[in-house]
């Protein structure tokens, strides 16, 4: 019988990283992001809060503190989906330009995938460092796909006027896209084993910045100019009608399905008002709440120039899973609320029980 369990996580990067390697966003920013002004690049000038998060060990001790937070919610979600035992996972992710590249922008995309291998620690953030876990670089993950459900889910969508791209094998990046194969290693952060199929639902989140900044922290060039934004990702609006789409067609099939959405909040190097270094906290708080009070209404009425203004980019995936929350007329549990000057994201952990 169909049923719906909700969680929204984050796909925070440097967790893969051992602290100790100092591999933190803000590093990367200061030391070749020329948008940031000189004065900036000194402790001495940053908001208090930050300058006491970054100490004088460049924030390790505090990405500890804040690694301990994070993963005691994400050991609290996973035991919530054993206890549900569903069918499959619906990871919400964000493509940045790992399969959304230069010759395809889709604002949403079902991944049919039958089975997948990845090498995280060989790829992206963790390439070149020693990762959390001191697994073997070349150590490989794999996952189950559920290409029966993804494929009947497109089409239910399609039926309820939601344009759905599919891809049945990856375009230019193998594996799984990092947004979801982050949130699989960390709901099995204690590798004790994690063997549930996923299919993952991939969202057009950067928009304006995908090709722009190759999806990543720093601008991109050609000929020595930064290159013009392109076209903007979906709406919040948008997200939340396809987040009820989907909850409606979950309800017509015959699956038990754990809808996670996984993302940070507003990102600092997203976001200009506060020189590229911190996020934007008050925006977050204002989401927050509203989330909180389960005010789905106001999230709609977010536009997309005031998501990007914010950094808050990576929320589209939160919009969607709110909009099936909102058809479902759940109500949230937080687990936590984690802000932060100096680790790129501020993150959220919520739950929504049957």
């Amino acid at each position: 019988m169909a049923e719906i369990f909700g969680a929204g996580v984050t796909h925070y990067p440097p967790m893969l990283v051992a602290d100790e390697e100092k591999k933190f966003v803000i590093h990367t920013t200061l030391k070749y992001d020329e948008r940031v002004p000189e004065h900036m690049k000194s402790p001495i000038n940053w908001p208090e809060p930050m300058r006491v998060e970054y100490g004088e060990d460049e924030g390790v001790a505090s990405a500890t503190a804040h690694r301990e937070r994070l993963v005691s919610s994400f050991r609290a979600v996973k035991r919530e989906i054993e206890a549900f035992d569903p069918d499959f996972i619906l990871v919400v992710g964000d493509d940045q330009y790992e399969n959304f590249r230069d010759d395809i922008i889709p604002p949403f995309c079902i991944l049919a995938y039958e089975d997948s291998e990845s090498t995280p620690f060989m790829r992206g953030y963790a390439a070149g460092s020693r990762n959390a876990w001191n697994e073997p670089v070349e150590k490989v993950f794999s996952y189950r796909g559920h290409a029966q459900a993804a494929r009947w889910l497109t089409a239910q969508m399609i039926d309820q006027g939601v344009d759905m791209a599919y891809a049945y094998k990856p375009l230019h990046t193998p594996g799984l896209p990092h947004s979801i194969l982050n949130t699989l290693l960390y709901l099995d952060y204690d590798r004790e084993g994690f063997d549930v199929p996923v299919v993952p639902l991939m969202v057009n989140c950067y928009g304006s910045k995908v090709i722009s900044n190759r999806g990543g922290a720093l601008p991109q060039k050609r000929d020595g100019v930064f290159l013009e934004p392109d076209p903007p990702g979906p709406s919040p609006r948008r997200c939340m009608q396809v987040g009820a789409a989907l909850a409606r067609a979950i309800q017509e099939s015959p699956w038990r399905v754990a809808l996670v959405a996984s993302s940070s909040w507003s990102h600092a190097f997203l976001t200009d008002k506060n020189y590229f270094l911190w996020p934007d906290l008050e925006s977050d708080r204002m989401m927050f709440e509203s989330l909180q009070a389960g005010d789905y209404d106001a999230w709609s009425r977010v536009s997309t120039p005031e998501i990007e203004a914010a950094g808050q980019q990576e929320l589209l995936n939160w919009a969607c899973l709110l909009g099936a929350m909102a058809e479902l007329d759940r109500k949230p549990e937080v687990l936590d609320y984690v802000e932060t000057y100096v680790f790129n994201s501020n993150k959220c952990m919520v739950l929504f029980r049957p």
